[in-house]
């Protein structure tokens, strides 16, 4: 393989890293597309090294977050549970749902996404008290903090309805199982809409979740060779150095800004899915 192609690995992990460590989805998503259409790389190769730079993403980008107090460890290991479950039963279930069909629904679950968040345009600030405290919320220890670089203060925020978001996590591990696809962006939008978590904390609680998902699959993509070394390596390499960029732009950019570029990546993805559907691929295969 020549420097050139190196470059251009690094170059383009490095950049789909940054926007999904920003945004706390996996990486692969972007690469995936990346790599089978510009870089005519084979499917279940570009799928290996993606899971690579998921992992490689969620190390790097954890730091930062973790320093930062955006982490929210406890509700991240309750969520996981119920995304693995999801993922087990979506192995369980391959190939008795028509791909086409799982594309279309994938497709409305993004636009609602889309829709819902674009309402939500203000994260509210929470005041803790033991008098409206949630069961769960507060037996688990769930409720915390973080700190808002662009407002200067510390936002306090309670954890809602975990019933309902750890239906929607087992739904998201389940898509995600069933398509392929890192499950990050459905996470995020499920902690947002449900648990009414603030933004920030949900990207950096799912790019924590994600890593923890993508270290389970990637011994049987290594076991079976698909894991390529000259490709997998400078997309890792770049993908720490794009997630490391991608947590400090988070930490800094504004809720309302953030919100916003979600929006506008789910939209594109839910265009992506629809065409999927109806048998038009322009992207090669999914992420």
């Amino acid at each position: 393989m020549d420097t050139g192609h190196v470059v251009w690995l690094f170059a383009m992990s490095f950049g789909a890293s940054a926007l999904g460590g920003m945004l706390g989805m996996a990486s692969g998503i972007f690469i995936v597309p990346i790599l089978t259409v510009f870089g005519h790389v084979d499917i279940h190769v570009a799928i290996g090294a993606s899971i690579v730079s998921v992992i490689a993403c969620s190390c790097s980008g954890a730091a930062p977050f973790l320093r930062g107090r955006l982490t929210n460890i406890r509700l991240a290991i309750v969520l996981e549970t119920a995304t693995t479950l999801g993922a087990l039963s979506g192995v369980l279930m391959s190939g008795l749902i028509p791909v086409p069909v799982l594309y279309f629904i994938f497709a409305v679950i993004l636009m609602l996404s889309a829709q819902q968040m674009l309402a939500r345009r203000s994260d509210p600030v929470v005041v803790l008290s033991t008098a409206s405290a949630v069961a769960w919320s507060v037996s688990l220890g769930l409720d915390s903090r973080y700190p808002d670089h662009t407002l200067g203060r510390d936002i306090e925020y309670r954890v809602h309805r975990l019933g309902l978001g750890m239906s929607l996590m087992y739904g998201a591990g389940l898509i995600s199982a069933l398509l392929g696809i890192g499950s990050g962006v459905l996470k995020i939008p499920a902690m947002d809409m449900a648990l009414r978590l603030p933004i920030k904390v949900s990207s950096a609680t799912s790019n924590f979740m994600i890593g923890v998902t993508a270290a389970a699959s990637a011994g049987a993509y290594f076991l079976r060779g698909e894991i390529m070394t000259a490709i997998a390596a400078p997309v890792a390499l770049g993908s720490v150095v794009g997630a490391v960029l991608g947590a400090r732009i988070l930490m800094r950019i504004s809720s309302d800004k953030l919100r916003v570029l979600f929006v506008v990546v789910l939209a594109i993805l839910a265009v992506q899915m629809l065409l999927e559907a109806l048998g038009i691929r322009l992207f090669g295969g999914p992420a």
